[in-house]
């Protein structure tokens, strides 16, 4: 079977992004002959070889909406298929340049879609782009999504859109790197000693608006919490200078970028995790699984989508109002000097990740659907 991977990026972080490598590995693994087609983040192409499957960067001219402008694309994937035709064409949601990609080639070849979010923040381009949309939507055998939460929050997956075409497979994860080993424990303690021993909350990700970790830094003033602020963005510097203005610089670390070995650290050294979004562009957090595979407590926001159907409320961790400065305080007062109810949650926190998130579980059922579309 050859399936080609319509995956954003490869240079990039992002939860589509991880999903749809650790997607490739694992089909890879189970000798499927897979192709990821990416958008490059910048001018220079590239084709290499990694953990048995094909990468395949295509020269970017840019970014326009959120949405790598990447005609590239088109070509590579004429000539990917021209080399050796593809049984399936799987694209992951929102993301435009990918659809291009998938009308360029021939409409017998079955199409997927792993929906991982609606189109949120672009609302006036979606008027424009909404017919297109839906008819792709509509050609699709199969759309995936992470959770029920997922088909049940989205407002552009058609109501006429086949139930028995609609499949819910949670996103698998490799936890085998979030071991606690010597040197990730070492690490660990390094972090947790920047803290002088004192209550340190987590969070990660792109500094962009709806991450909402502004609102987090504003919580943190109304605790007496410490907060490590991993990854960066556009926002970078105005999180910095917020942090200063509130008088909290002292309890708030930008960590940058960090790699596998110091995120598994980080995870580790934590008391809780937080995840503060404030739109649904938040559909899912993988962070949240991470940190609960190292037995960790999470605080989410109420978004009404997978991110809460990932952590349940008092089972694996607490959900606030989401924009709310205040109530994010309070929950994180909460676990601080609620010890049982902290220990409690991250012992269910890390069962529900091994239970529910295994990647074996996600290839198995992955590869039916493919298998079924295939027999049709």
């Amino acid at each position: 079977m050859r399936v080609l991977q319509l995956g954003k990026y490869w240079r990039k972080d992002g939860g589509i992004e991880t999903h749809v490598k650790t997607l490739c590995k694992s089909l890879a693994s189970a000798g499927v002959d897979v192709v990821n087609l990416v958008s490059s983040i910048d001018r220079r192409g590239n084709r290499f070889e990694i953990d048995g499957y094909t990468v395949v960067e295509s020269p970017s001219l840019g970014v326009c909406s959120s949405t790598s402008m990447t005609p590239s694309m088109v070509l590579d994937a004429r000539r990917l298929q021209a080399e050796k035709p593809f049984d399936i064409v799987h694209l992951h949601f929102p993301d435009p340049m990918s659809h291009l990609v998938s009308l360029a080639l021939p409409a017998r070849i079955p199409r997927v879609i792993t929906w991982h979010s609606d189109i949120v923040k672009q609302r006036h381009l979606l008027k424009l782009y909404r017919p297109f949309q839906l008819r792709e939507i509509m050609r699709a055998k199969a759309i995936v999504a992470a959770t029920p939460s997922h088909f049940e929050s989205s407002t552009q997956i058609p109501a006429k859109y086949p139930a028995a075409q609609k499949y819910v497979i949670p996103f698998g994860m490799d936890f085998g790197w979030l071991d606690l080993t010597p040197i990730i424990a070492a690490k660990a303690e390094t972090i947790k000693a920047q803290t002088a021993g004192g209550f340190l909350v987590f969070a990660l990700g792109r500094h962009v608006e709806y991450k909402g970790f502004d609102v987090l830094i504003r919580a943190i003033q109304h605790t007496i919490a410490y907060l490590v602020l991993g990854g960066e963005g556009p926002l970078t510097s105005q999180l910095k200078t917020l942090a200063q203005q509130l008088g909290v610089a002292d309890r708030v670390r930008f960590a940058g970028r960090l790699n596998q070995a110091e995120l598994a650290a980080h995870y580790h050294a934590c008391d809780i995790l937080c995840l503060p979004s404030i739109t649904p562009n938040e559909a899912f957090g993988i962070v949240q699984i991470e940190a609960m595979a190292c037995g960790k407590p999470v605080i989410c926001t109420q978004l009404n989508n997978g991110v809460n159907a990932i952590n349940p409320n008092m089972y694996t961790g607490l959900t606030t109002p989401a924009n709310n400065p205040h109530a994010l305080a309070q929950a994180i007062e909460q676990l601080q000097y609620d010890q049982p109810l902290r220990r409690r949650l991250g012992l269910n926190a890390k069962q529900h990740s091994y239970d529910q998130f295994s990647i074996q579980h996600m290839v198995k059922q992955q590869l039916r659907v493919y298998e079924n579309l295939l027999a049709r």
